[in-house]
């Protein structure tokens, strides 16, 4: 997790970056990103407007102000997708254009899949693509038929005569939606009707995961991101086939969940955050938005109340739960490890107990993390204690206990998973717990954080872990990076984005992209098929799809940017 604090991002210039990346972005091209956003200027990552209005060309994020080339429609090869997927059969000369007489067919089952590829398809291209039941020729048809490629694999067949996809569940057929919209040219991505022509490239693709866990990690506790904030990152997962959305609910700086047996924990403990903001916090129906929405895009969310440390804002709501029982003020700087629920005091275990089963009620997804870092002030004996006594607690609760690496020394929980985001590949501790039957998720900091910098210049985050471009990001093995723990026992990765210093819709999306996607890929594609080269290739390809959907990135030098054109909009027949 996050220690100590970067300095303050600097501040320059206001004015588009280039288009040669010779800068990166000051933060004030950042907060004029932020305020596009909220001015309703850009589209959400899904595709659909995020408000009544659009620019053309909105910068943010290492963005350039371009213009459409007219003529450049391209189709995307078969295998230009991300992440990778695990077999490509091209077949040269089988091409499928849409057109408008294309038709979605589906059978009930698969309706929601079709829909959602119907959603996607007609904003840029401006087709009817009605969803049907009846089967049609020359129709792209989804179905819920076992390919033998797992519970979230998928086939895709793309003939001349029409489109396939099919998979065991509505988990695979919503990843092969991801990567049919991937195979039509950037402009697909425009929220307004831009000229194509529309076609995908003939051939089959089968693909399944390598991992069942891949995920990332939004704190919402440093800096408050509103429900709309969350569902766009819920969709960026979506796009690159991650199926987990951790949300850091609680720490010093803020409590973000309603809890109706302790209302206090949002209205004194939410009313804050790092710099002395609002704050804010989500209500019960709010954080159901949030759970519904993922679950539509098949991805489960992982609450997390960080205990016995990162506690200050329930202190403060409820100053009998202090160790001392005197009420803490409000913090609002970036220190870690100062705060604590007793371990010795039954009351702490009633409030966890309280807190935790009114999450879990909320929450369909398996997992409850536990938290369990940075307890500075809590003796190890009575850490320990403190773990053997929550982990039951989740499981009478029904879900399986998630919880940072440190809580590795307790009693083995059935099922428990711990998420290593340590910096070095030994940790004997954790080796041993998982002897014990624990199972890992691999979050080391010096490759999946986030909130790191992508170089010592870059204008937001943290760089106690080191600076993650691309690449750093990209070339690491989950699955063989902690020595003495086998490769059945992990079940994946998930990447942190702390937000000490993240404070608005524009800087989230600098920090995530482009490196979501190359975290997206080691946790989607087989290890066989890891290649740096062709990686970057396919990144790149990536830019203009941002671009044309008006989400700002970082535009990392290890990757070859396209100078893409925005499409222009199709002008009306008169």
């Amino acid at each position: 997790m996050s220690t100590t604090p970067s300095p303050a991002p600097p501040t320059g210039p206001t004015g588009p970056v280039p288009l040669d990346g010779t800068r990166e972005p000051t933060a004030a091209d950042l907060a004029g990103s932020a305020a596009a956003l909220a001015a309703g200027q850009l589209a959400t990552a899904d595709g659909t407007p995020a408000g009544p209005q659009r620019a053309a060309a909105v910068p943010g994020p290492d963005r350039a102000m371009v213009t459409a080339v007219p003529g450049r429609r391209a189709t995307v090869a078969l295998g230009d997708v991300l992440p990778v997927p695990a077999s490509v059969r091209p077949e040269p000369g089988a091409d499928f254009p849409l057109t408008v007489d294309t038709v979605i067919h589906a059978e009930p089952a698969a309706r929601a899949a079709a829909d959602r590829l119907a959603t996607l398809l007609r904003p840029a291209t401006g087709l009817p693509l009605p969803v049907a039941v009846a089967p049609a020729a020359g129709a792209i048809t989804l179905a819920l038929a076992d390919p033998g490629l797992g519970p979230e694999g998928y086939r895709l067949d793309v003939t001349p005569t029409g489109v396939r996809l099919t998979a065991a569940t509505p988990a695979g057929l919503g990843h092969g939606v991801q990567t049919l919209r991937q195979l039509l040219p950037a402009g697909v991505e425009s929220p307004t009707p831009v000229d194509g022509p529309w076609v995908l490239p003939g051939g089959t693709i089968e693909d399944h995961p390598r991992f069942g866990y891949r995920g990332a990690m939004l704190d919402v506790a440093r800096h408050f991101f509103g429900v709309d904030e969350v569902l766009r990152v819920v969709d960026h997962l979506a796009r690159y086939k991650l199926n987990h959305l951790h949300l850091h609910l609680t720490d010093d700086q803020g409590w973000r969940i309603a809890v109706e047996s302790w209302p206090r924990l949002t209205e004194v403990g939410g009313a804050t955050q790092v710099g002395g903001g609002p704050g804010g916090w989500y209500t019960r129906d709010d954080y159901r938005r949030i759970v519904r929405y993922a679950a539509e895009r098949h991805v489960t969310v992982v609450p997390e109340i960080d205990l016995p440390g990162h506690t200050n804002a329930a202190l403060t709501a409820y100053g009998r739960l202090a160790p001392d029982g005197v009420t803490p003020s409000p913090y609002t700087g970036t220190e870690v490890g100062f705060s604590y629920l007793d371990p010795d005091r039954e009351l702490s275990y009633s409030f966890v107990a309280d807190v935790l089963g009114e999450v879990a009620a909320l929450t369909p997804g398996p997992y409850l993390h536990i938290g369990g870092d940075e307890a500075f002030k809590v003796p190890a004996d009575a850490y320990a204690r403190f773990v053997d006594r929550v982990q039951p607690i989740v499981a009478e609760a029904g879900k399986t206990v998630l919880g940072w690496h440190q809580i590795a020394p307790a009693t083995h929980s059935p099922g428990r998973v711990l998420q290593y985001w340590g910096t070095t590949a030994t940790d004997p501790v954790v080796a041993d717990a998982v002897r014990r039957g624990a199972r890992v998720v691999m979050s080391p900091a010096d490759r999946t954080y986030l909130d790191m910098r992508y170089t010592p210049e870059s204008p937001v985050g943290h760089d106690w872990a080191g600076a993650i471009d691309v690449r750093r990001a990209y070339d690491w093995d989950p699955a063989g990076y902690l020595d003495d723990v086998p490769a059945e026992a992990v079940l994946g990765l998930s990447a942190p984005l702390w937000t000490e210093y993240v404070t608005s819709r524009a800087e989230i999306e600098y920090m995530l992209l482009p490196r979501l996607p190359a975290l997206a890929e080691l946790g989607w594609s087989p290890r066989d098929t890891h290649d740096w080269a062709a990686f970057r290739r396919r990144l790149a390809a990536q830019g203009p799809r941002w671009e044309t959907a008006g989400t700002g990135y970082h535009r990392s030098p290890e990757v070859p940017w396209p100078v893409a054109a925005v499409p222009a909009p199709r002008v009306p027949e008169s």
